[in-house]
């Protein structure tokens, strides 16, 4: 069984740039087949994560032009990460704590991977991806 965040992570995890547009993002989403991409800077540091849900509830349904609305401008805050050889514990909980169904994985302060619900349920224990089911669905 894997041990690491690095072990279960996609890899090769492509970003959206934080100057390119949500129509931008919207497109490689849809030629990747992929719900959400990290937002990269200019300075190759994560930013955040971009999905397609928010796309849709703070771009469309605000009235926003997706054409001139920057990918960065939806990355709110520090983006919640979890180091390439933190164990799978750690990235359970830390998916839980933090109710998010995808985590970027870093390097030092390189993106090298993505570990979504579906890395932890190919990976985990089971007792481990109830728990992050619990923590990301379950609303107190």
């Amino acid at each position: 069984m894997a041990s690491t965040a690095r072990e279960i992570m996609t890899g090769g995890v492509e970003c959206v740039r934080e100057d390119e547009t949500v129509l931008d993002a919207a497109r490689k989403m849809d030629s990747l087949g992929v719900g959400a991409l990290p937002i990269c800077g200019n300075d190759e540091r994560l930013k955040g994560m971009l999905t397609d849900r928010d796309i849709v509830i703070k771009v469309l349904a605000q009235g926003k032009d997706p054409g001139s609305t920057k990918a960065g401008e939806l990355g709110e805050g520090k983006p919640v990460t979890i180091g390439a050889d933190d164990s799978l514990d750690d990235l359970v909980r830390t998916m839980a704590q933090h109710q998010v169904k995808r985590l970027p994985v870093i390097d030092g302060h390189t993106l090298v991977g993505v570990v979504s619900e579906t890395d932890i349920a190919e990976h985990a224990s089971p007792e481990q991806v109830v728990a992050v089911v619990r923590g990301v669905y379950d609303q107190d």
